[in-house]
């Protein structure tokens, strides 16, 4: 084998070695150094969460971990024909139609399939809104800062975190704020029943009592009236770490979502997503939905759902 030397590898520098590996302090060396260790924890990153506003994750959300960052074309966002699954380093904000000030990004639209508009609106200084086109009514909730709204008839309302108001169709109004503040809305045409009218409603989610969910462990607020009137609803559903839906869901609804706080699991069709605050899904009428939270916290969601019209 010409000059070429085996080297040796005895036991006891094996045991060495090893030993080696397993002490702290290499560990920590090894977890704290740029590599495959690099990447920090989501509990470290959610450690101080206790500290935070209601809802900051939606508007400071985790795009992904420190080792995926640097991946040109990397998204967690999937597209398909019953659902969309779509995460914030995919949104592209642009001046939205109508407002001053203000930036949207469309997560939903009926050039994905669905009959209702779903967008967040980032509101600046001195910013306010336009109106939907005629006959489109509109939901909004607040998940940063505060914002005013006010109608024809001059009654005011602040709206801060965590409330909401609904806006019957054709309904003069205007949404205000002097520093930032950012909204979820649903749009959608109404779906008109004689002789039954929208209002306008006003309220926040602390302020709506639990509903009863039989066979189920969530718990359930319903931000809009159950009557006839209203053709959509606007649901708050809150999980334990570890709770989940009994029922595999597959319905004619359709869904917009918001996941509001906390991380989870959700399963749309054939696919399994790892959802967090921040995340947003558009479910297709009939697609099979299965949700469970994971993590430390509560996880909250924000779900539209059409109802109280007959699918013909």
């Amino acid at each position: 084998m010409g000059n070429l030397k085996m080297q040796s590898f005895s036991p006891f520098s094996s045991l060495s070695f090893f030993l080696l590996l397993t002490t702290p302090s290499f560990v920590k060396t090894a977890l704290t150094q740029d590599g495959f260790c690099s990447a920090p924890s989501v509990l470290d990153a959610d450690s101080d969460s206790s500290t935070q506003p209601l809802y900051w994750k939606v508007t400071n959300p985790t795009l992904s971990p420190s080792h995926l960052q640097d991946l040109p074309g990397f998204t967690r966002s999937a597209y398909k024909k019953d659902h969309a699954f779509i995460t914030p380093e995919s949104h592209v904000f642009s001046p939205l139609p109508d407002w001053s000030n203000t930036l949207g990004a469309y997560l939903i639209t009926p050039a994905i399939g669905s009959h209702f508009v779903m967008y967040l609106a980032k509101m600046q200084e001195n910013s306010k809104s336009g109106l939907p086109p005629s006959g489109v009514e509109r939901f909004i909730f607040v998940v940063q800062g505060s914002v005013v709204l006010t109608n024809m008839s001059g009654n005011v309302h602040k709206l801060t975190v965590d409330s909401y108001a609904y806006l019957p169709p054709n309904f003069v109004h205007a949404v205000e704020t002097d520093a930032a503040a950012t909204l979820v809305v649903f749009e959608r045409r109404y779906s008109r029943l004689e002789n039954h009218v929208t209002e306008q409603i006003v309220g926040s989610t602390e302020k709506q009592p639990l509903l009863e969910t039989p066979g189920e462990i969530f718990e359930l607020r319903k931000l809009l009236p159950t009557s006839l009137a209203y053709d959509f609803n606007i649901h708050i559903m809150d999980f334990q770490p570890g709770e989940f839906l009994n029922v595999k869901e597959v319905h004619y609804n359709q869904h917009g979502l918001l996941l509001l706080e906390g991380q989870g699991i959700y399963r749309l069709g054939d696919s399994w997503y790892p959802i967090q605050a921040g995340d947003a899904i558009w479910m297709a009428p009939f697609v099979p939905q299965w949700y469970a939270a994971l993590g430390k916290t509560r996880s909250r969601y924000l779900l539209y759902k059409d109802v109280n019209r007959n699918p013909l």
